[in-house]
């Protein structure tokens, strides 16, 4: 179906008074996308004066309480190019997903000149057609519920470990941090399938066909059912996040990027990008989070040697006015950046570079998105108050994942001891050569399980992602069907539901293994009140209540199978000081791992 040619529709149905935009797409509703479409130059992808980078379009939205916002547009063709596949065309857009509901009144600023997009000289002059064009709408609240996250709000970093929804709510994430390639989908447009870059990687996701439904969103009379489906049985596993990166040219697999070739990097694809938009606005519906892999370790030095120079803002610019609306993401500028295995690193992205670039993107991006950093090198020149950047994407390098838990509590102490508190996400456990192996390989998944994915939360991680390494089929180049690794996914979902079904206050809990007696054990504590304990092999143990005097319930979890809390013989504890937890509630997994849940007992 061609959805462009109901715009005008759209727009008599959710508009409640005139518009002096062209047009408005969408309804107008608080965290919904909202799109402003105007009539600009009549140009295209290759045109003389390129469109992508000798104009900048920014669009003022204001609140009627005076907050401001200043969004950055971009060039679309003829505004419906994923079905079309247009190169050329009048069309310019900027979209905003308000976070207030009231009225909104916007004010359009259309510049030309030379390398306008990634200038802010006040000398530049008018682009004409929509420049200075001013109007007003009005935002009603939203009608949505569930995992769509425009019931939730904007995800945001708000100075703590975990980011929280702009209704309060904690997000706790797991997911898939493989394929690095999962845009690399051969029904995408672009010339990627077949321009002699390693095309034997282009994937066609064919084993997620059967997890497109009616009603879900295609392009070009049913293109894109198989991408669509890959991320519909993500979700339908519990899952709430996938990775992708966005540009690696110079990478390991070298089919995803935003350009019209592999060659030239300042135009853009209109069509593919468009595509991209279909796939996130579908995510952000289903609840998941978008994690953007901006750079791979190779191409780190491919755009202005790796400085914060034209092509570099040029490409930030551009992923953040079509996507920065997205209500749940993060802008990771590169993934491993630097590498221990070589000396001196490949490309590196020295510190007061990778500085520099979160100021840039910080300054264009109007939702201040969460920003954070693959390692490689460490993090120390990036910590404190003075930089943007807001967390980790934390990798580690051992494949029984013993360093996941140990680096998560050492990241966010040195964040904290530099003066920000950092949110650290683990988003590849393991090393390169196995990490997460496929169910057929390990069916229950005991390693990954203990020592990874609850090693990070029960850390202080708010998440985890889950890469797959190279010696194993389905790996983190090759796969294109998750259902590999279907047990597992049934593993992170019961992680995830303890802690939301639960409702273990996260936020106001540190970790603390030396409370428990057994050695290599987790504790998470708000001391006093709350304490969750994580038991890698079952057994007795002792948990250390201090001077806190209480009597606390005692409940059990099985992080194998999940289902409701258990009880065991110790049913509740009273006194302070080291007490006994008692034995896990089943005798023929006494030896497993466990959860132990303690709680204060409520006073009437």
């Amino acid at each position: 179906m061609n959805l462009f040619k109901f715009a005008l529709p759209l727009l008599l149905f959710f508009s409640i008074q005139p518009l002096s935009a062209q047009e408005i797409q969408g309804e107008l509703k608080q965290w919904h996308k909202i799109t402003l479409i105007f009539n600009g130059p009549e140009t295209s992808e290759q045109a003389e004066e390129n469109p992508f980078l000798n104009y900048r379009l920014n669009v003022t939205f204001t609140h009627e309480s005076g907050e401001k916002r200043i969004i950055p547009g971009y060039y679309a063709s003829d505004g419906d190019a994923a079905n079309s596949g247009s190169t050329s065309g009048n069309i310019w857009k900027a979209h905003i997903a308000p976070h207030k509901t009231g009225k909104w009144t916007y004010e359009v600023d259309f510049k030309k000149g030379k390398w306008a997009a990634v200038r802010t000289s006040e000398k530049l002059k008018s682009g004409s057609f929509m420049d200075g064009l001013k109007g007003t709408f009005t935002v009603l609240a939203s009608d949505k519920t569930g995992r769509d996250f425009r019931g939730k709000g904007q995800l945001q970093y708000q100075g703590s470990r975990y980011l929280k929804f702009a209704n309060g709510e904690t997000f706790l994430k797991c997911g898939a941090d493989a394929p690095e390639n999962f845009l690399a989908y051969d029904q995408f447009d672009g010339t990627f399938q077949n321009d002699g870059h390693k095309d034997e990687l282009v994937k066609t996701w064919s084993p997620h066909l059967q997890d497109w439904k009616e009603g879900d969103p295609t392009w070009k009379e049913g293109k894109g059912k198989e991408i669509i489906g890959a991320i519909n049985y993500l979700a339908s596993k519990g899952m709430n996040v996938f990775s992708f990166l966005t540009m690696n040219i110079a990478g390991d697999d070298q089919n995803v990027f935003p350009y019209v070739d592999y060659d030239t990097w300042d135009r853009f694809d209109t069509s593919k990008l468009d595509q991209w938009e279909i796939l996130f606005e579908h995510a952000d519906k289903l609840g998941m989070f978008l994690h953007f892999k901006t750079l791979e370790h190779e191409n780190q030095g491919l755009l202005d040697n790796g400085g914060t120079g034209l092509y570099t803002k040029l490409y930030y610019r551009e992923l953040i006015a079509r996507f920065g609306h997205h209500l749940a993401l993060n802008w990771n500028l590169a993934e491993e950046t630097g590498d221990w295995t070589e000396t001196p690193p490949t490309f590196p992205l020295d510190a007061l570079e990778r500085i520099r670039l979160a100021e840039y993107i910080s300054s264009i991006d109007a939702y201040k998105h969460h920003l954070v950093i693959h390692n490689g090198d460490w993090y120390d020149p990036i910590y404190g108050p003075n930089t943007k950047f807001t967390g980790a994407s934390l990798q580690t390098n051992n494949e029984k994942f013993i360093n996941v838990h140990p680096w998560t509590l050492k990241v966010l102490k040195e964040a904290k001891d530099a003066g920000k508190v950092w949110a650290v996400a683990v988003d590849e456990p393991g090393d390169h050569r196995h990490s997460l192996i496929p169910d057929a390989e390990d069916p229950s998944h005991d390693i990954p399980r203990k020592n990874a994915l609850w090693g990070a939360m029960m850390a202080g991680a708010w998440g985890t992602e889950w890469y797959f390494g190279y010696e194993h089929p389905h790996s983190d180049l090759t796969l294109q069907d998750y259902r590999s690794r279907d047990l597992w996914w049934e593993q992170g979902k019961i992680c995830l539901d303890f802690f939301n079904d639960n409702s273990i206050p996260v936020s106001n809990m540190e970790p603390n293994d030396s409370l428990v007696s057994s050695d290599g054990d987790y504790v998470l504590a708000e001391e006093g009140q709350t304490y969750v304990v994580y038991l890698k092999n079952g057994g007795e143990s002792t948990l250390d209540f201090g001077s806190s005097d209480g009597t606390y319930e005692v409940s059990w979890y099985n992080p194998r199978a999940g289902g409701a809390l258990q009880k065991g013989k110790v049913k509740s504890i009273s006194g302070s000081g080291k007490q006994s937890l008692g034995l896990p509630p089943s005798k023929k997994d006494r030896t497993s791992d466990w959860v132990v849940l303690v709680q204060a007992r409520k006073t009437e």
